[in-house]
């Protein structure tokens, strides 16, 4: 079965046993609050303390999400900047290279000249 199947059955046999929960306490109950005191059904008090506490809940999980996607732009700015450093370092390696074959191709020349030029004046030495 689907992960959503799953899904589904679990919700379902949740609802199910939250309305079992729900006709077995409709007793009413005191409720006191700080400007005065009401009488509520059981569950209503039940499923309303779920409710505030699922939020309370969600804003700290919204205020950590929050954070991390923070950190995640800070994140792909820093691969950024590094990565243009690095494209930057290849690029002066690759010229340090060129430059490198090129005083070397240039000497080996230089060398072949003398040598030729000695080979040519054999009286010069």
């Amino acid at each position: 079965m689907m992960k959503g199947q799953w899904t589904l059955i679990i919700a379902l046999i949740f609802a199910l046993i939250v309305a079992i929960f729900a006709v077995i306490n409709v007793d009413p109950v005191k409720v006191d609050y700080l400007f005065g005191t009401a009488s509520w059904p059981l569950i209503l008090v039940i499923l309303g303390s779920a409710v505030m506490g699922a939020f309370a809940v969600g804003a700290v999980g919204l205020f950590r999400i929050l954070l991390l996607q923070k950190r995640v732009r800070q994140l792909q700015k820093e691969k950024e900047q590094l990565t243009k450093k690095v494209n930057e370092h290849v690029q002066n390696e690759d010229l340090r290279k060129q430059n490198y074959e090129r005083n070397n191709e240039k000497q080996s020349n230089e060398l072949k000249i003398e040598e030729e030029t000695k080979e040519i004046n054999p009286s010069n030495e």
